[in-house]
């Protein structure tokens, strides 16, 4: 049976209420959690984003069982693949065995703020595998000094380490993504129920756990959900790269104009109705996902936590 677990959006809330969300979590009996990792939210309204890794030391002392993954990081232009490698390897001597780095190929929302250019897909999956080479060989407690195509380190080690390295889980939208995913990840994740895409990364060789997410909205209101949603989310179904290669907040708000209401409606859960809940979870049951991440949209983030707990959760346990 796949794992159920939450999503947090720093984008949204900030570092306590952040801390806060994963404690109710771990008491609700969610066992694993996904936390975003963003220097800009997608619009004011959302009108947070603190820095993870402080959040993540938080959360470390907050919670004792679960699970937590960065979802995703991007180590190749804001932050060099150096420093993710220290700041996972630190976060992973808090929580042992719980941390999992989950990293991608970015956004310019976040990586275009030292004035940096917006590389093209396939040089931005190029950086993202030597970021990866090179956490990897700093997590060996060796000195390291690499001069690649786009990183230099120079005579660098890393020395406070976990007893147990954590698991680097690689997002992954299309085909030379799932390609890189299965040759340099421990795992995969994605925001679609794509099911020949889950396959596709299993044929090409990649281990480990597949991962699916989504975003719901609860409430007693189902309409009143559908307007926070729009309000706060509306970027979500923006179609295209326009994800990707928007520079600012106040550019996602104004092509967010074009996403109406009921097409919110339509992508996310929203209100009371379990049944509406369930439905969107088993689309990624039926995909084959072996865990699955839902993010709450919108304020009583406690009240959405017992909702799934109670009605949602013994669906698929």
């Amino acid at each position: 049976m796949a794992l159920i677990g939450v999503a947090l959006s720093s984008e949204e809330r900030s570092a306590r209420e952040l801390v806060e969300a994963a404690r109710a979590a771990e008491a609700a009996g969610f066992t694993a959690g996904w936390i975003s990792d963003h220097f800009h939210p997608w619009n004011d309204e959302q009108g947070e984003s603190p820095f993870v890794w402080s959040v993540l030391g938080g959360i470390a002392e907050a919670t004792t069982t679960m699970t937590w993954e960065t979802a995703v990081t991007c180590p190749t232009i804001r932050t060099h693949p150096a420093i993710i490698a220290q700041a996972a390897a630190t976060t992973a001597t808090l929580m042992p065995g719980r941390f999992r780095l989950g990293v991608g190929s970015g956004e310019a929302l976040n990586e275009h703020i030292f004035g940096d250019a917006w590389p093209r897909p396939a040089i931005r999956l190029e950086m993202l595998e030597e970021a990866v080479e090179i956490i990897r060989l700093l997590w060996t407690g060796d000195v390291v000094s690499h001069r690649g195509r786009h990183y230099e380190v120079d005579r660098a080690r890393i020395y406070s380490l976990p007893d147990e390295l954590p698991p680097v889980i690689v997002s992954a939208f299309h085909g030379e993504a799932l390609a890189l995913a299965a040759r340099i990840g421990d795992g995969f994740a994605t925001t679609t129920p794509d099911a020949e895409g889950r396959e596709r990364y299993r044929e090409l060789g990649g281990r480990g756990p597949t991962q699916g997410a989504f975003k719901c909205c609860y409430g007693p209101d189902r309409q009143k959900a559908i307007e926070t949603a729009h309000r706060l989310w509306p970027n979500e179904d923006l179609p295209g790269t326009l994800a990707q290669i928007l520079p600012q907040p106040a550019d996602f708000e104004a092509a967010s104009q074009l996403v109406t209401p009921d097409m919110v409606a339509e992508s996310v859960a929203c209100g009371p109705d379990p049944a509406v809940h369930i439905a969107k979870v088993q689309a990624y049951v039926d995909a084959g996902f072996d865990e699955i991440y839902v993010g709450h949209i919108g304020p009583d983030h406690g009240a959405f936590l017992e909702f799934y707990a109670r009605e949602v959760l013994p669906e698929f346990t």
